[in-house]
Order: structure tokens, then C-alpha cells, then sequence
């Protein structure tokens, strides 16, 4: 599992293959990450799972291509 430590507020998440799915807004639990509303294509937070990161670095990666992250994402409530 990814460090989870370095995980800042606007950092960028970026897809396996390259494209930007969202940016950082904060950690909702321990194994969720929430997505700030303002750079959703929908204008709605979403939720990713900590499993999904495969590293961090300046921005966030996950293991998933943005057509599958952005089908299998949670709204938030």
C-alpha cells in the first residue's frame, strides 16, 4: 500500500494512464480519500479508496485509468 503520509490538500490525483481525475480535498476516514467538487466534471465530490493509490509523489497516482476510476467512484454524501 502506498504512503498515505504524503498525502496533501489540492494535490493532484492522476490515472494510471496519465489524466487528472481530480485533486485532493481531504481524507474522509482512514481509507478514503474525497475529491474537491470544483474539478469534478460533475461538480460533486467524489470518493476514492487508499487501495486504488500505487504511489505519491508531488501528485497522487492510482493503479486505475480514468474511464474506470471515474465509473467505479462514490459520491460523496
Amino acid at each position: 500500500m502506498a504512503n498515505t503520509l504524503h498525502i496533501k490538500e489540492h494535490m493532484d490525483v492522476l490515472a494510471s494512464d496519465g489524466q487528472k481525475v481530480g485533486k485532493v480535498d481531504h481524507f474522509d476516514g482512514t481509507d478514503t480519500i474525497k475529491l474537491t467538487k470544483n474539478d469534478a466534471p460533475d461538480g460533486k465530490h467524489h470518493l476514492i479508496p487508499v487501495s486504488w493509490i500505487d504511489h505519491v509523489d508531488t501528485h497522487v497516482h492510482l493503479k486505475k485509468a480514468a474511464n474506470e476510476v471515474t465509473s467505479q467512484w462514490s459520491n460523496a454524501a
